[in-house]
């Protein structure tokens, strides 16, 4: 690829800056070979042009693509330089807040100078397991490859922790330290993690101290070996040191401090045990006064000495030995205070009554004259003779200072060797993994010895570095087969072999340092005379002759020699050590006595501290010791697979998150790292593999050029876009690129897509440019539509405007027309209807005066007619009497006469029949129209009468008129003057009624403005009332806050209350199987110490360790199950475990609680009490059933006619058990289909019989409510309950007719005999016998009476029973009358109440009438409401009778099945049907008995023995729980705590030892998950309390425990349940948690969809080959089977709900972690894999219908991460939505999150850091935790609610493959 093709316009490239390093730049012109200059343009806008070397023709460095920016290895950057390297670690530090980055192999960590919370435990867990390419850089992370490479390698690693000081090398080697102690942990040996950790704080005491540069700078180097065993635990540590800076005890730079150990002592001096020590003020002292620095910004010295105290105390450093280290270090103090004074030139002295060397003296025990002398004063020796020679004050002073570091450097080593003491292990070390933390590469203004040593250590180092790089390089090359090419690379071995090569700069410095007057002037000499000119790499300053220059691999450093050799000797006055050695302080001794020892006296640790032993270490150079350590060093870290991590140093200023480019480039170059970028870059630094290529780059090929063989298609791509076959290479699983490659495909890539963005674009703008068109011209159209039907609209409107005008013109002209005319005809009507009164009033007195008259009249002459009709009709009436009686008189003459004659009679009798006849006839006739005229009379008479009535009514009513009317004529003159009067009146009163008007209008006006000024005022009392209401409300809705919020915090109160206990349970759980594990090893050291002592081992034992801790019986902790080989005590124990247990108990006799003694007492007491009132019962019951017996037995006498009745009882109620049986199937399918609504029907017990208790799974769901009317099990109830009725009543019948049937049986076959025996003594010829009378009887005769007899019995039974019947019947019929009755009246009187309120309400307005209606609706539908209740309440009660009924049916059907006859009576002359003999069942009780002793045999089968997997899960689920309860049941009916006791310890304890050996299988776990609820749900339901026993049946009430209350046990149970439940959660994590990540993050279901980007070298591979890929439905299968198996064990759904919603949390926890922690994955295309994924998971969740357990809650945080990655992330309005949405997720995890979000295509943006400080600023207020990471390994706090279980214990089966024959049903 030529030049031209890179360095066109717009190409991007780096310029060299004197101030930043490298300035970005764009090219403005496209460049041409040949060209002089390159025409630029900074970012600021500026144009400049950059000069271009005509020799080198070396042209700037490009930039790299910004979607490669901020990568998290700097070895993914197309172009690997200098400039891209320092760009990507600012993005990365800067704005990112990232102090770590990957540079290949090495581990790149920039000093924040603020404290991160990325150390956190839950980062280490994080970060555990993990592949050093899955997680973003981390210190862990090289922690954790370093642990995986030796656990799977099986060799030692090293991390190299290196860098200037102030890099931050101490805390990045004291995290990694943390990290494997907090992952592996300790083997066997309590606390070897902690002791390793706190060497930390001791060393960093001794050997750390402030400088300019760094706080808490090392000023040592170190190398901890920290040792594991063959299970990679830790078991011991070993730390060596180099080169110790003790020049620092004497002297300090300015604003430096001495080592923090001696100003800790002196915050310290306060304290009671200090004050021998006599120390103050560190400003006092001249050791720690010499920098004016003595305090650090916020580090607490006193607090430091506890922690530096508390330290020493862990590692084995008693009180004693501390106190005498911190003495030497105070006499340290005071002997720098020590003033030596000037005698002459050459001598010096001291004062006698220095007070600082008398304390010195007095602490370190040696003679004050002594140590003054010697201090002044040194013995020459010669050959002959041995003299003293004064010292200068110069001299002396150096002595005394010399003195100092010398004891200072002998109580460091003394530490250092305690520490590794104290580290050591029995334990054999397997591997190790070292951690090395020294110092890098160091120039200053003005560099000594110690520079010189750190320097040289540095080349050693990066020599080892470049060679571990080169061959990595040439084993990835191999391993792809990759033509290898020699890598040129700077290699510094000459540079070494200038100084540690025979001759070298240390020999020389050796040699002059043996010279009897060698000087650094000499020395400097003979190097100058050695090397220069011979040597590149040395060099001579210009202006200088005491100082040299070395070429060292990072820069050139100019070495000052002055003080070299007296720095290279370190020198001390042997006298001043005799005089120590002379000291009676014993620490003192033990430092300087080790100078006498022997090499061979040494321990072999001790040989690893010291590398050289000799007699005397001090005569040995600190040179030669220095080269020694350093060669033992190099080999033990070629013998390891190192690690890298370099520290860098961003400011001299300390600042948080800035950095000096200037002061970065410098230390890069000098730790190395750009030397990697170079071998790097010389090779094929970028890599992809096959399938990563094809995704990222498919955009570049065409359909035609994919082929199946994705390495041809990769092959052809390449060799069509990139022409130069040296810019690639094809391995066998990876292409392997040039530097500058990823770079040119990536911006043919982005070509490609702007293309096809481009042909987007024009496509949707004319789509959207013609849509455009067209909604404009629909536009046009439809306003000109709308404007036409507009102005139509107007046009109608006028119109119809000037008709109505006219319309109304005329109707106001006719409305004026007609009223005038009105008021005319009005007036005209007026003034007529007056005259026209008048005149009639005129007309009507007139013709009323003549009515008058008339009447008068009338009346006069019809009396006068009248009175003279009567007079005459009198005289016509008397004077016809008289004619008439004259007649008469006459007449009877003759009549007397005539009658006198014969004749006449017979005469007269002539026809006289017949006449009567007639006569009869015409009588009736006349009768009959006698009656016919009666009635018409009756009918006239009364018309006549209503006539009459009537014409009287209208007579009165004219009376009343005529009355009237006269008193109404009497009256018109008055009313005459009356009607004046009123005029006047009228008159009087409009007047009035004027003056009345005007004072109304007054009133009116004023009562206006009063009620304007009430209206006002109410006005304002109804805002006051509504600001007072809102008040209420407010206050209201406060106080139901307050209490919602109270609530809400008293429940999480109990949630964290219950959190805390669980957690607590769950390390005493821990701390108990530790006890019992170091127990056992005890046990099995003594057993290995002690062979002829042995013990049996037992699994059921029951110690104080796994005791129940809450139990109330003390009989508790001292039981055990019985061993077969083992005799016991009466309390169930051996003999040795009965003394072992009475020591113990001896040793804890004092503890006991002497409530729990009373309490005891007081149960023992009430247990006596039910004892005797037991035994009463028992009595009474045993002198019942003898009275029982003696009824049997006269019973037995029964005739033969009973028996035969029972045999045909028996038959019928077997047929009748049939068809009850058929009665009670149906009703349970009716009430299973209730109960389960949702088509989940309960599965019966298939190991039980078909009988009333076997009742469903109890597992399943079932309904705790009774079915109410109309339901299918209540109709099935009553047909069964009438038809068992029905039955019942013919059963009767049957049974009266067969009793007789049975007598006249007998009766016959008495007859039959008798007559067999006649006709038998007939045949013999003897005479038959005769009755009393001397008759003999006739049979035939006797047979018919019988017959006759029997049958009138049966009809008299028959009668009598129909009889029966119809009484019943009458009696119904007359209930139902009455209830008729009552019902008509109850309906009457609901009418008349209707008829009454329709009455009333039809008298009240519209609205009263509503809310009467309203009101008496509710009332009546209340009062309805009740009566169903009521009615409801007698159904429940009648339903539960009826199944009380049902339960008693089917126990008597039961009965007769299990009763029957176990002999027959001895059959007849005549032949009887064959009756079957059934056994008679007996009636279990739901216990189980066992002997004393066979709780060892029962927990064996039972739970030691028992395989949840393929032999339990055919069984009854719950089945072994059930079974420990029915013996539990046993021991309690026989009224035995002991028994109880131990049954229960043993359970506890065996299923604890279950789950401790298998607690890694989940199947096992889940199993006694189950059981354990199981059983504890049993001990609730059978306790008796009145809130379990609700839903017991009758039968099940009956076997509630009696006698004793296990409460207490229940709460042992529920412990047990819950760590039962945690171990659950511990399985269930461990399936998960490899899936997780793969599953939700890595695996990508939308293949090629979005590209990834390149990794660099640390691919995202696995660290084991062959490694399972998971996906999310592995996740899902995962879940599924714990699911599954769940409820194949019958686990409670509750329990269930609580496990799916745990495992959620963890998935959601896991994946928001990794999610947190890796940049790779924060991108717009992963948000919506994770969004399908989750979605996955909620379907899951809707397929099993657990979408109500919360489940779906705890994945909330995660779908807002998902979300926050996919949303828009710009504006402010945005920061506000994403501050809305993201609820769930911290402040700190959003921020981290848009940090971290990293775009994967180059249409995406990065999120601006306004953008991030526009987040934090919204979200400020909000109180939350400040961790990044969820606490993957929280549980939650389980409940176990109670589940009643329908099974009834006496019907429960024991199968046979349980071997339990030894218990027995009770």
């Amino acid at each position: 690829m030529a030049a031209s093709d890179l360095y066109s316009k717009y190409a991007r490239v780096w310029l060299p800056d004197g101030v930043e390093a490298w300035r970005p730049a764009e090219l403005t012109k496209d460049y041409t070979p040949g060209d002089r200059a390159l025409c630029l343009q900074l970012e600021d806008g500026t144009n400049v042009e950059h000069k271009i070397d005509p020799q080198t023709n070396s042209l700037p460095p490009l930039r790299n693509p910004d979607i490669l920016v901020g990568e998290n290895d700097l070895t993914a950057l197309s172009y690997l330089h200098e400039p891209a390297v320092l760009h990507n670690l600012k993005v990365r530090f800067v704005e990112s807040k990232m102090i770590y980055t990957y540079c290949g192999i090495v581990l790149v960590a920039i000093n924040p100078y603020e404290s991160i919370p990325i150390y956190d435990h839950d980062i280490i867990n994080a970060y555990s397991g993990q592949n050093m390419g899955d997680m973003d850089p981390h210190i862990f992370a090289v922690a954790e490859e370093a642990y995986k490479q030796m656990a799977r390698d099986q060799r030692n690693q090293s991390i190299i922790v290196s860098g200037e000081s102030g890099a931050g090398k101490t805390v990045s080697a004291k995290y990694a330290m943390r990290y494997f102690a907090t992952v592996s942990g300790s083997s066997s040996e309590a606390n070897v993690e902690e002791r390793v950790l706190a060497s930390s704080p001791i060393m960093e005491a001794i050997g750390n101290a402030k400088t300019t540069r760094n706080d808490n700078s090392s000023r040592f180097g170190k190398y901890i070996e920290i040792g594991f065993d063959k299970n990679y635990h830790i078991v011991g540590a070993n730390m060596r040191t180099y080169l110790l800076e003790k020049s620092r005890v004497v002297f300090q730079a300015t604003e430096e401090r001495n080592y923090h150990i001696f100003y800790q002592l002196c915050a310290s001096s306060h304290l009671p045990e200090f004050k021998t020590l006599q120390l103050g003020n560190a400003d006092d002292f001249r050791c720690t006064n010499q920098g004016g620095s003595p305090v650090i910004e916020g580090v607490d010295d006193a607090k430091e000495m506890c922690n530096t105290r508390r330290a020493f105390s862990l590692l084995g450093i008693n009180e004693t030995y501390q106190m005498e280290l911190f003495q030497i270090l105070a006499a340290l103090l005071h002997l720098g205070n020590v003033e030596v004074e000037e005698r002459s030139a050459d001598s010096s002295t001291i004062l006698p009554d220095n007070s600082h060397l008398t304390v010195f003296c007095e602490l370190m025990g040696v003679a004050y004259q002594d140590m003054s002398h010697w201090l002044c004063h040194r013995k020459l020796k010669t050959a002959t003779e041995t003299y003293v020679k004064p010292l200068s004050k110069v001299h002396a002073v150096n002595a005394r200072d010399a003195l100092a570091k010398h004891i200072y450097a002998k109580l460091f080593s003394w530490i250092v060797d305690h520490i590794n003491e104290a580290l050591r292990s029995a334990v054999k070390q397997h591997s190790f993994i070292g951690v090395l933390d020294i110092y890098g590469f160091e120039t200053f203004h003005i560099n000594s010895f110690e520079q010189f040593c750190i320097n040289y250590a540095n080349e050693k180092l990066q020599q080892q570095f470049n060679m571990h790089v080169f061959k990595l390089e040439q084993e990835e090359y191999m391993k792809e087969e990759i033509p290898w090419t020699l890598i040129d690379f700077y290699d510094n071995h000459p540079c070494i072999n200038l100084i540690e090569a025979k001759m070298g700069v240390l020999d020389l410095l050796d040699e002059e340092c043996k010279m009897p007057k060698g000087s650094d002037d000499t020395w400097a000499q003979k190097l100058y005379n050695t090397f220069l000119k011979k040597n590149d790499l040395f060099d001579k300053p210009r202006m200088s002759n005491k100082a040299f220059i070395i070429l060292h691999f990072a820069d050139k450093v100019e070495y000052q020699c002055e003080g070299f050799l007296e720095k290279n000797k370190d020198t001390v006055n042997e006298e001043q050590i005799i005089v120590l050695k002379l000291s009676k302080f014993d620490l003192l001794l033990e430092l300087f006595g080790d100078e006498e020892k022997p090499a061979g006296s040494l321990t072999s640790r001790s040989k690893m501290t010291r590398p050289v032993q000799a007699q005397r270490d001090h005569k040995k150079t600190v040179g030669t010791q220095f080269r020694n350590s350093l060669h033992l060093l190099m080999e033990t870290l070629n013998g390891t697979t190192p690690h890298y991590v370099r520290c860098i140093k961003p400011n001299d200023l300390k600042s948080p998150f800035m950095m000096d480019p200037m002061r970065a480039v410098q230390q890069l170059r000098a730790c190395g790292v750009l030397e990697t970028i170079r071998i790097s870059a010389a090779g094929f630094p970028s890599r992809w593999t096959y399938q990563e290529f094809f995704n990222r780059y498919r955009v570049l090929m065409k359909q035609k050029d994919i082929l199946s063989d994705r390495k041809q298609t990769c092959r052809n791509v390449l060799e069509k876009w990139v022409q130069d076959q040296d810019k690639y290479q094809f391995g066998k699983s990876k292409i392997f690129f040039r530097a500058g490659q990823v770079a040119y495909l990536e911006k043919l890539r982005s070509d490609k897509l702007k293309k096809a963005c481009v042909r987007i674009q024009k496509t949707i703008r004319c789509w959207l440019a013609r849509k455009r068109y067209l909604r404009m011209r629909q536009a046009a159209i439809t306003i000109q539509k709308n404007t036409r039907g507009y102005q139509a609209r107007c046009l109608v409107v006028f119109l119809r405007r000037s008709r109505a005008a006219v319309i109304i013109q005329k109707n106001q002209r006719m409305l004026v027309a007609r009223r005038r005319y009105q008021q005319q005809r009005s007036a005209s009507i007026t003034m007529q209807r007056l005259l026209r009164a008048y005149q009639a009033r005129q007309t009507y007195r007139k013709l009323l005066y003549e009515h008058k008259v008339l009447t008068i009249q009338r009346w006069v002459r019809g009396w006068l007619a009248r009175r003279r009709c009567r007079r005459s009709l009198r005289a016509v009436v008397y004077l016809q009497s008289c004619v008439r009686r004259v007649a008469a008189r006459r007449e009877l003459r003759k009549l007397r006469v005539e009658a006198r004659s014969v004749e006449h009679f017979k005469t007269l009798n002539v026809g006289m029949e017949n006449k009567i006849m007639q006569l009869q006839r015409k009588v009736d006739e006349q009768h009959k129209e006698n009656r016919e005229l009666s009635e018409r009379l009756r009918t006239v008479e009364r018309s006549r009468a209503a006539e009459s009535e009537r014409l009287g009514r209208e007579v009165e009513r004219l009376r009343v008129a005529e009355e009237e009317s006269r008193v109404k004529a009497d009256g018109v003159p008055s009313l005459l003057e009356q009607l004046s009067f009123l005029r006047q009146e009228l008159e009087t009163t409009r007047e009035e009624k004027e003056a009345i008007q005007e004072q109304a209008r007054t009133y009116r006006a004023d009562t206006d403005k009063v009620v304007s000024e009430l209206n006002e005022n109410n006005s304002l009392l109804i805002t006051e009332k509504d600001n007072m209401n809102q008040l209420i409300q407010e206050q209201r809705q406060q106080i139901a806050e307050s209490k919602a919020k109270d609530g809400m915090q008293l429940e999480s109160d109990l949630r964290e209350e219950r959190d805390h206990y669980q957690s607590l349970l769950s390390e005493y759980t821990h701390l108990k199987e530790r006890h019992a594990d170091l127990k056992e090893e005890m046990t099995i050291s003594v057993i290995t110490n002690k062979p002829g002592h042995r013990r049996t081992d037992s699994n059921y034992s029951s110690n104080e360790s796994e005791g129940t801790p809450s139990s109330g019986f003390a009989e508790g902790r001292n039981s055990s199950v019985k061993t077969p080989s083992s005799t016991r005590s009466s309390s169930g124990f051996t003999e040795s475990e009965t003394r072992s247990l009475r020591g113990d108990d001896a040793s804890h006799q004092d503890a006991v609680d002497m409530s729990v003694l009373l309490k005891l007492q007081r149960r023992v007491t009430e247990l006596e009490q039910n004892k005797q009132t037991l035994q009463r019962h028992l009595d009474k019951r045993e002198e019942a059933q003898q009275d029982q017996v003696q009824n049997a037995e006269k019973q037995k006498t029964a005739g033969r006619a009973e028996l035969d009745l029972e045999a045909l009882k028996r038959q019928e109620l077997e047929s009748e058990n049939k068809r009850l049986k058929t009665n009670l199937a149906d009703l349970r399918q009716s009430l299973a289909t209730v109960s389960n609504p949702g088509g989940k029907t309960s599965t019966t017990n298939p190991g039980a019989k078909t009988n009333p208790g076997a009742k469903t799974n109890p597992g399943a769901k079932t309904s705790t409510s009774s079915p109410g009317p109309g339901s299918a099990p209540y109709t099935v109830l009553l047909e069964q309950l009438n038809s068992s009725n029905e039955e019942l009543e013919v059963r009767k019948e049957e049974v009266l007719l067969l009793r007789s049937h049975l007598v006249r049986q007998e009766v016959l076959k008495h007859n039959k005999e008798a007559y067999g025996e006649m006709h038998k003594m007939i045949h013999l010829g003897e005479t038959p016998p005769k009755e009393a009378d001397g008759s003999t009887p006739d049979y035939h005769k006797l047979n018919e009476d019988g017959e006759l007899w029997l049958a009138y019995d049966g009809l008299k039974e028959t009668n009598s029973l129909l009889v029966s019947q119809l009484q019943v019947q009458d009696k119904r019929h007359e209930e139902e009358v009455e209830e008729l009755k009552e019902e008509v009246l109850r309906v009457r009187e609901e009418n008349r109440q209707q008829q009454q309120f329709l009455s009333q309400s039809l008298l009240l307005p519209q609205e009263a009438r509503i809310e009467a209606s309203l009101h008496h609706e509710i009332t009546r539908l209340t009062s309805d409401n009740l009566d169903l209740m009521e009615q409801q309440e007698k159904q429940d009660k009648m339903i539960r009778k009826l199944k009380k009924q049902l339960k008693v049916y089917v126990k008597r059907v039961e009965e007769y099945e299990a009763s029957g006859q176990m002999e027959r009576v001895a059959p007849g002359p005549e032949p009887r049907s064959p009756v079957g003999i059934t056994r008679k069942e007996r009636d279990f009780q739901g216990m189980l008995e066992y002997r004393r002793g066979d709780e060892s045999k029962l927990l064996k089968s039972l739970v030691v023995e028992l395989k949840p997997r393929g032999v339990a899960v055919n069984f009854l689920p719950g089945l072994p729980a059930y079974i420990l309860f029915m013996c539990l049941r046993h021991a309690d009916y026989s009224n035995d705590d002991q028994r109880v006791s131990i049954l229960l310890n043993s359970t506890i304890n065996s299923i604890k030892g279950v789950l401790k050996r298998r607690g890694d299988d989940f199947e096992t776990v889940s199993f006694w998950l189950a059981n354990t609820c199981r059983l504890l749900h049993c001990l609730k339901q059978y306790s008796g309390e009145e809130a379990f026993v609700k839903n017991n049946t009758p039968r099940q009430n009956e076997h509630c425990l009696c006698n004793f209350d296990l409460s207490e046990y229940r709460q042992v149970l529920s412990d047990l349940a819950i760590q039962n439940y945690q171990q659950l959660v511990r399985c269930m994590e461990e399936a998960l948690q490899p899936m997780i990540v793969p599953g939700m993050l890595e695996h990508e279901n939308f293949q090629g969809v979005l590209g990834s980007k390149p990794t660099g070298l640390r691919k995202r591979t696995s660290s084991f080959p062959g490694e399972a890929v998971y996906t999310v439905d592995s996740i899902l299968q995962q879940l599924g089977l714990v699911h599954a198996t769940l409820i194949q064990h019958d686990v409670d759904p509750e329990l269930i709900k609580q496990g799916v919603r745990q495992q959620f949390y963890i998935i959601c926890s896991v994946t928001l972690n990794n999610l947190l922690l890796r940049k790779d994955m924060c991108s717009w295309s992963k948000g919506l894999q994770i969004r399908y994924n989750v979605w996955q998971l909620e379907e899951w969740l809707e397929e099993r219908g657990l979408s109500d357990c919360g489940a779906k809650e705890m994945l909330e945080p995660l779908i807002q991460a998902a979300q926050l990655l996919q949303v828009k992330k710009k504006t402010e309005e945005d920061a506000q939505a994403i501050c809305t949405m993201c609820s769930a997720l911290t402040t700190v995890q959003i921020v981290k999150v848009l940090s971290l979000y990293t775009p994967v295509i180059e249409f995406e943006e990065r999120v601006s850091i306004s953008f991030i400080r526009t987040i934090q600023a919204l979200l400020k207020g909000r109180v939350e935790s400040p961790l990044l990471l969820m606490d993957a390994k929280k549980i939650f706090s389980v409940t176990f609610p109670f589940t009643h279980s329908p099974l009834a214990l006496e019907t429960i089966q024991i199968p046979s493959s349980l071997n339990l024959g030894f218990l027995t049903r009770v």
